[in-house]
């Protein structure tokens, strides 16, 4: 199970136009079907079935590989029929596809990196490594539980993984972010706080954030709205104070 778990960080190094990943997943699970399934031929099965169609985000890669595994061996004993496997690969990589990229991609990821620049921006080096060593042991330690846990536990384990609500986590964070961010503009340009400066940008620029991020995760405002009206903002003030206004 170590080999196992240990290739699926090389899942994405042999991605195809075709399969996509299935070949990086058919070199993991391949220690594990060696020693499910003893009959050579079941063997050529098993390989076949994890060539098939994969794709989906790299975190949720040990998850799946311990989840495919536990199949093969309820296939193994006669508890499952094969067909099962390809109809849970099709509906569990393509919804966790998704929600790795809401949850990990655009809102864990990104409260991890501005945290790092705050810390740097702020000149403390020493805590901004020990925040991305940490960052990076967290993702290690999350793929191997939820490989162990795929494992012992097959597809139920996805029960608890709902359990966890990481949507509307991944939406929490999203605004924490929001916030991350303007205290990251506010280092970055200090002369929006000095006394005598522009206060009124800071002021703008806060709110501007704070009702996007409200019309975006509240409203549902489609984000092309914000980035035209953004835009046009941007517009408007360049010409003003290109002219002296």
């Amino acid at each position: 199970m170590l080999r196992t778990f240990l290739r699926t960080y090389l899942i994405g190094a042999n991605f195809n136009t075709r399969g996509m990943q299935n070949v990086g997943l058919a070199l993991a699970l391949e220690p594990g079907l060696t020693v499910i399934h003893r009959n050579a031929q079941e063997l050529r099965k098993a390989r076949r079935r994890s060539l098939q169609h994969y794709n989906t985000h790299p975190f949720w890669t040990p998850l799946l590989a311990g989840i495919f595994l536990s199949l093969e061996r309820d296939i193994a004993r006669g508890v499952l029929p094969p067909p099962v496997l390809q109809r849970v690969k099709n509906t569990t990589t393509y919804t966790l596809s998704a929600l790795g990229d809401s949850f990990f991609s655009g809102a864990a990821l990104v409260f991890c990196v501005l945290i790092l620049t705050l810390l740097l921006v702020h000149g403390w080096a020493g805590l901004a490594w020990m925040w991305l060593i940490c960052c990076f042991l967290g993702v290690q330690v999350f793929k191997l539980v939820t490989f162990v846990g795929g494992f012992r536990e097959g597809i139920a384990f996805l029960s608890r993984l709902k359990r966890w609500n990481l949507i509307n986590w991944g939406q929490r964070i999203k605004l924490v972010n929001a916030g991350l961010l303007l205290l990251l503009w506010w280092r970055l340009w200090p002369e929006l706080r000095v006394e005598g400066g522009p206060e009124w940008a800071w002021i703008f620029w806060t709110a501007a954030v704070l009702c996007c991020a409200f019309g975006y995760f509240r409203l549902r405002v489609s984000r092309a709205w914000f980035v035209l009206a953004f835009l046009t903002v941007w517009v408007g003030l360049w010409t003003a104070l290109s002219r002296g206004l």
